[in-house]
């Protein structure tokens, strides 16, 4: 069993900046692919941004390449997304996710767990 907790979501101005964490349980924290995912209301769930177990390669959805950052701390169990010159089509529930076997991938599917979500609003 893997549980993930979110926290550091919030309401900020369009071009500030946001950084998210995901605290892990489990002992093989450092096996998992991890991926950011966000929801907006209407919306699907989508991909934005994906760490590999080491941390060595992680991937971007195109909306937000440039502007936000994964990263992981796998002493901490602990992986972060830095969110930088946030616009309002930000705005969604962001979710971490943990695949436990298996490389990045940007289907929801194929995750086996999921946080409980952290709302980010960006104001005009």
């Amino acid at each position: 069993q893997v549980q993930l907790v979110e926290s550091g979501g919030g309401l900020v101005q369009a071009g500030g900046s946001l950084r998210l964490s995901c605290a892990a349980s489990g002992r093989t924290f450092s096996s998992y692919a991890m991926g950011w995912f966000r929801q907006a209301p209407g919306k699907e769930r989508e991909f934005v941004a994906g760490s590999h177990w080491s941390g060595a390669r992680t991937y971007y959805a195109d909306s937000v390449k440039g502007r936000f950052a994964i990263s992981r701390d796998n002493a901490k169990n602990t992986v972060y997304l830095q969110m930088n010159s946030l616009k309002p089509a930000d705005t969604a529930v962001y979710y971490c996710a943990a695949r436990l076997s298996g490389p990045i991938a940007a289907t929801p599917g194929l995750y086996d767990y999921w946080g409980q979500g952290t709302q980010v609003t960006v104001s005009s």
